[in-house]
């Protein structure tokens, strides 16, 4: 088997950090620029949500793909071929010209996507591995910030009016450029083995691993409550997405310029507080934060629709993303941690599962409040965070402890050192 020398853990956290932003980055050429490639394709409201539909579907496709060549390959490739995949099709969707060519856009922007998101959670995982201690949530930190800066570049170049092709064609570009830099540092085939004591690295060992199947190897029982809360956590992210701004308006009768406050408000504190949940993780370890978060969101809702006024509402949105930064990282480094040596397929169940969540909440909060109102649909949020409470037990750690992140080690069998620094 041949070994790819590691680069040391904070040269690799730093490539690892640089692919979540550029993810987030180029995730939003698509999103803020919808507006704007909706009214150049002629795509209708309906059009556009079946579309969407579309481009959630190659998602999970790809993800699902992409585990099981993870488990193979190991995610170093993977996710150099994602991140240039992605950089390369951001330029489609602006580029199409009717519903079918948007929708084809859309389908490999999916499916780019999807392969990135678990490629690049592999590779968390086999550097928190290496680092020995709680750093998930900073590279989810670092995805946000990266859609906030991407946001910012599309108001910028559509305020000024200097293009959209240019625009996302030097995203693109500067995508490609970036996966040229950080590639040599991310984490070589040999960080996939989960720090638990038996020989990683052992070749023998490794191959035994590798003739075993998944499914067989696989705590299943961990990763189905595992995805159940993904799903869950997922589905409340996704309605804080489609429906804070709407709640503010609607619930209060304000101006839609306030209503946007909302959802920046959420993607504020979430962002902020991505950096800061690993301190907590080490503290308190990774159980008490996700119940102690699932908590603080529920309140957050909970205040954010029984506010008397738009004022508390809005801190209500703001202390709910506060409550739901930390906790799918939590949920993604469980699931990297299920098995010693395959943990690809592992996290695309849960991301793949939990991407589901993402794409049902806003229908399910739609559809309660068809048939009662916004207010009331939005209890279905409450309700998604309850398993995270309930089943918070799960991203402990296989030996019963209550973080998921394996202790430092300075030396395998044999005594090849894991640790760096």
């Amino acid at each position: 088997m041949r070994v790819i020398a590691a680069a040391p853990p904070r040269r690799s956290r730093r490539a690892v950090a640089a692919i979540f932003a550029l993810n987030g980055f180029l995730a939003a050429m698509w999103v803020a620029h919808i507006p704007v490639i909706s009214d150049r394709t002629g795509v209708g409201h309906d059009e556009l949500g079946g579309l969407l539909l579309l481009l959630g579907a190659a998602a999970f496709v790809g993800m699902q793909l992409c585990g099981p060549l993870i488990d193979r390959w190991g995610s170093r490739p993977l996710t150099i071929a994602a991140a240039c995949l992605l950089s390369a099709v951001i330029v489609t969707p602006v580029l199409a010209v009717d519903t079918v060519t948007l929708g084809a856009a859309l389908a490999a922007f999916g499916f780019a996507n999807g392969c990135l998101d678990v490629s690049m959670n592999a590779q968390a995982v086999a550097v928190e591995r290496a680092y020995g201690r709680p750093i998930m949530s900073s590279f989810h930190g670092w995805f946000s910030a990266g859609g906030l800066v991407g946001s910012g570049v599309v108001a910028v170049t559509l305020w000024t009016d200097a293009g959209v092709v240019p625009t996302v064609a030097c995203a693109a570009a500067a995508g490609l450029v970036v996966v040229a830099v950080v590639a040599a540092d991310l984490r070589g085939r040999e960080s996939l083995g989960a720090a638990a004591p038996g020989g990683i690295g052992d070749e023998t060992a490794s191959d035994a691993k590798a003739s075993s199947s998944w499914w067989e190897l696989v705590d299943r029982r961990r990763l189905v409550l595992l995805a159940v809360v993904a799903f869950g956590l997922m589905l409340g992210e996704g309605t804080a997405y489609d429906w804070s701004a709407l709640q503010i308006v609607e619930s209060h009768d304000t101006a839609e310029a306030l209503g946007a406050v909302a959802f920046g408000a959420f993607s504020a504190t979430m962002t902020i507080t991505r950096f800061v949940v690993d301190r907590a993780v080490g503290a308190v370890g990774a159980v008490r934060v996700l119940r102690g978060g699932a908590l603080v969101g529920i309140a957050g809702m909970a205040l954010a629709i029984c506010a008397p006024g738009p004022v508390l509402s809005l801190v209500g949105w703001a202390i709910f993303g506060a409550g739901l930064a930390g906790l799918i990282p939590q949920i993604f480094t469980a699931a990297g941690n299920l098995t010693d040596g395959t943990g690809g397929r592992s996290i695309s169940v849960v991301v793949g599962i939990g991407y589901l969540g993402l794409l049902a909440g806003p229908a399910v909060v739609g559809f309660i409040s068809s048939k009662t109102s916004l207010d009331v649909g939005l209890l279905a949020a409450i309700a998604a965070l309850m398993p995270a409470v309930c089943l918070a037990g799960v991203v402990g750690s296989r030996d019963g402890s209550s973080s998921a992140v394996g202790e430092p080690r300075t030396s395998e069998p044999g005594g090849r050192a894991t640790l760096e620094e």
